[in-house]
């Protein structure tokens, strides 16, 4: 024995032995010595453990609720109808009483489980039975050939390959793939450039990859960027368009096979089926939760204040919008019968039950509320039968003789004869209802008529319409000397009871029928307003639209004679004389004008323009001349110009173009002309050269873009054209007739596919454009015009330009009736627009009458239009200067080709 070995190493520790306690050290555990980690979704060792205790978590929750004595007493924990989730008294003494009771349930629960024990367990024998023929394991599947393995040898069963993945990386390890979808730009683009190459073209190495030496190159698609080759069906054309197509005949023709062949019904609607989806939509847009709550509230507020009826309205409401009808009518009912004295209680119940049910709620809303107007009209709205309306509405008027709105009701329903007879008895029970004496006076005769107006006037002095209908009713009858004494007499009535007299007011309560009543008005007004310029324009317009020309005149010259400085008074006076043909009186206006307004330049140019008119040159250039001595401006240089261009001075007109455009610079019409004076005599050079200096002076004015760019394009230069536009739209942002230029340029060119892709840019940047969407309707095909109309309509109502697409649309259709009222329909919305009142005269002429190309002719002479694309290149060109708006009308419609 080594006499140095410790007697102790081979013994056991001490109990309570803690290794290093003694100098200081203390232990610690590591987690070699706890063993790994466990998550709590980590199955347990037990394989076979029930339900509830296979995972970690699950026992530790079990281990926790078993250690937690105290009850879950929190009220999120209570059920209104179970009580606790737990037992109350779980934590108190397990007693004798407790014993006996618990052992006299499980003798109850014994006694009821042996009852047809014997039959139910053969049931359920007979159903698993059942069940395992139908789905049997998967050990029984294979049992057969589990047996045949005894006669597997040794070799054969070492001869099996070990199992393995035999499928191969991508497999293994997949990858969701990412697909991105393709523009139809992309495939328009590549189709377009051409074929396949599998060679490099000589050129393309002698000149250094793919530069080209040719102006232009790649960056124009012609000339030759398209071949005939290209775009022809043998290359794989892809038509997005066409494939559209197909899929909506695929559709019809799905549609088509659901319907019955013999009876011609079908089970789906093709027009409407989409639509009928909305049936499947739930009515209530908010959450369950929240409809739980105003559930909740409202029987809060019913059973707070039964008496609350907004509370049984909304109440009913709310079941209704969320489909249960029957709750809604029930809650309803209550509702009358605990405020029986509501009005809208019973409305609402009369509303939420059907027809008969409805009537006799009614009929009980009467009993309640005799002198209810609303519920007595609900009652005659529920009558499909006249006479039992009729029947209905007196029966109200003996009860509440004095409703207006019931007399109205009843009046309606009567025959004339009848009628009067309600109302003479209307107007004894509300006698201060204006509505029923002027019904009553339109009734009566002429004579019975002036009474009645008499007594209306006595009941009710402070109206003023029952003044005007005497008025106009003296003037139906041809006493038109009585209008006027009695718009005098109004006026003076109604100060005396204190009415304000509202000019807007009167003005707006003349009719067009009666003239001698609103010439009374306005000659009241103008007595009392003398120095009104805007009421003198509304005498002058009213004269001109209805009276004669003496009477317009007779009224412009006191107009003048009050209103010295408005000038528009004068230039219609000089205007109304011209067109008489009365020139030295014209003439004559004019003067006196200019002593009134000297240089004043509206009247400069009004005189220039009635000498030039009547061939009176010589005075127009003095006339000129003396203007731009004494009242210098742009327009009068601008006349001036025009007047030596159509004259064919073209000398003088360049040199006082360039007289004005050292004063005036910055005025774009002068650098138009003067481009357009080289561009006549052919000097392109001369006339691109003004126009690129116009634009530097005005870089805003769309006319001068749009003049450069159609000198560049008539002369070949598409590539420059096209470079000009851009640069436009650059410098004038959101600008529709830039747009439409470019659009119009490739179109021309014949690149269709280009001009449909600016214009979907054009749309996009300007959306409320009416001439790029009326443009945009006949870039397309024609089967999609329609639907782009609509679109178009949706973005702008009221443009005139949209509507004009829309008459043409139904024109190219052979839509007669439709294109003609929608042709109306534009020129009333705008009739300034010169291409309407062209396109309308041309369609009067393939398909009216003369009487109706008379009428439209005339009514383009009256609204004289100066704007429009086709109207002014027609009314500006100098071969035109001297043309009446009727003859200007006959060679824009002469222009016109329907190829639309």
């Amino acid at each position: 024995m080594n006499k140095k070995k410790k007697p102790f190493l081979g013994m056991p520790a001490p109990l309570g032995y803690v290794p290093g306690l003694g100098r200081g050290a203390t232990g610690f555990t590591t987690r070699s010595d706890i063993g790994p980690a466990r998550d709590a979704n980590d199955p347990v060792d037990d394989r076979h453990a029930p339900p509830g205790k296979r995972t970690v978590g699950d026992q530790m929750k079990k281990n926790q609720a078993a250690d937690d004595d105290d009850e879950d007493l929190n009220d999120t924990n209570y059920d209104e109808f179970n009580g606790y989730a737990g037992s109350l008294f779980s934590s108190g003494p397990y007693e004798k009483d407790d014993e006996e009771a618990d052992a006299i349930y499980a003798a109850l629960d014994k006694r009821m489980d042996e009852r047809r024990k014997e039959r139910r367990e053969q049931r359920e024998k007979e159903e698993i039975e059942k069940y395992r023929m139908e789905r049997p394991k998967i050990q029984q599947q294979f049992s057969d050939l589990k047996r045949k393995l005894a006669e597997v040898t040794e070799e054969e069963w070492l001869s099996i390959p070990e199992v393995g993945d035999a499928r191969n990386k991508r497999q293994r390890n997949p990858r969701y793939e990412k697909l991105t979808p393709v523009p139809d730009s992309f495939f328009a683009k590549h189709l377009q450039t051409g074929e396949n190459h599998t060679s490099v073209d000589p050129r393309q190495t002698q000149f250094g990859g793919l530069n080209t030496p040719y102006p232009g190159g790649l960056n124009t698609p012609y000339p030759g960027g398209m071949t005939p080759g290209l775009m022809t069906p043998g290359t794989g054309e892809l038509d997005m368009r066409k494939i559209g197509q197909a899929r909506n005949t695929l559709m019809d023709m799905r549609l088509s096979q659901v319907s019955d062949s013999v009876s011609g019904q079908t089970v789906v609607d093709p027009k409407g089926y989409l639509t009928d989806l909305n049936s499947m939509i739930p009515t209530h847009g908010g959450d369950i939760n929240d409809i739980k709550k105003a559930r909740l509230l409202l029987k809060s507020v019913r059973e707070t204040n039964p008496h609350h009826p907004p509370a049984w309205i909304a109440s009913a409401r709310l079941e209704e919008v969320t489909g249960k009808l029957q709750v809604a009518r029930n809650l309803i009912m209550k509702g009358t019968e605990m405020c029986p004295k509501s009005e809208d209680v019973w409305l609402e119940a009369a509303r939420l039950q059907p027809g008969d049910t409805a009537k006799a709620v009614v009929a009980q809303a009467v009993r309640h509320l005799p002198q209810s107007v609303r519920i007595y009209i609900r009652a005659a709205e529920l009558e499909t039968d006249i006479r039992a309306k009729k029947r209905v509405l007196r029966k109200a008027l003996e009860h509440v003789p004095n409703s207006v709105r019931l007399w109205k009701a009843a009046v309606e329903l009567e025959e004339p004869e009848d009628a009067r007879i309600m109302l003479s008895r209307a107007v004894e029970c509300c006698p201060t209802s204006v509505e029923l004496w002027l019904a009553l006076a339109r009734l009566e005769t002429y004579e019975n008529a002036r009474k009645v107006l008499n007594k209306a006037r006595e009941n009710i002095p402070t109206d003023r319409h029952i003044w005007i209908t005497a008025a106009k009713l003296e003037e139906a009858n041809g006493n038109t000397q009585m209008v006027e004494k009695i718009i005098d007499r109004a006026i003076t009535s109604l100060r005396a009871n204190g009415v304000e007299i509202n000019r807007e007011q009167w003005i707006q309560c003349v009719a067009h029928s009666a003239l001698e009543c609103a010439r009374a008005i306005y000659a009241y007004a103008l007595h009392v307003f003398p120095s009104k310029k805007s009421v003198w324009l509304r005498a002058a317009y009213f004269e001109k639209n209805h009276g004669t020309r003496e009477s317009l005149e007779a009224l412009l010259q006191r107009a003048v004679a009050h209103c010295p400085k408005a000038e528009v008074l004068w230039l219609m006076g000089a205007k109304s004389k011209w067109l008489a043909g009365d020139v030295p009186a014209a003439r004559s206006i004019l003067a006196l004008a200019f002593q009134a307004n000297p240089n004043s330049e509206e009247i400069w140019l009004a005189a220039v323009k009635l000498e030039s008119e009547n061939n009176e040159y010589e005075r127009a250039r003095r006339l000129l001349a003396k203007a731009r001595s004494s009242a210098p401006t742009a327009r009068v240089f601008m006349k001036s110009v025009k007047l030596e261009w159509v004259l064919g001075n073209i000398a003088a007109a360049q040199e006082l173009c360039e007289e004005a455009l050292r004063h005036y610079e910055d005025f774009a019409k002068l650098w138009m002309m003067k481009g357009q004076i080289e561009e006549q005599q052919e000097l392109t050079d001369k006339a691109r050269g003004a126009y690129s200096q116009g634009l530097k002076k005005c870089p805003h004015s769309t006319p001068l873009w749009l003049l450069l760019s159609r000198l560049e394009e008539k002369v070949g230069q598409l590539t420059r054209a096209r470079a000009i536009l851009e640069k436009s739209r650059l410098k004038n942002p959101k600008n529709p007739g830039l747009w439409l230029e470019s659009v119009r340029l490739e179109y021309r060119a014949g690149l269709k596919n280009i001009a449909n892709t600016l214009m979907a840019k054009a749309l996009q940047e300007c959306p409320h454009s009416g001439i790029l969407w009326s443009e945009a309707v006949f870039l397309e095909a024609r089967p999609q015009r329609k639907t782009k109309s609509v679109d178009a309509l949706k973005k702008c109502e009221h443009d005139p330009h949209v509507l004009l697409a829309v008459a043409k649309l139904f024109w190219s259709e052979r839509k007669i009736t439709k294109a003609r009222e929608w042709f109306h329909r534009t020129v009333k919305i705008d009739s300034d627009l010169g291409d309407a009142w062209a396109f309308f005269y041309k369609f009067e002429l393939q398909h009216g009458t003369e009487e109706q190309q008379e009428e439209v002719r005339k009514r383009c002479e009256n609204a004289e239009p100066r704007h429009g694309e086709l109207w002014c290149a027609v009314s500006k060109d100098i071969a035109n200067w001297q043309k009446k708006i009727g003859e200007v009308l006959v060679l824009v419609a002469a222009r016109i080709r329907n190829t639309f």
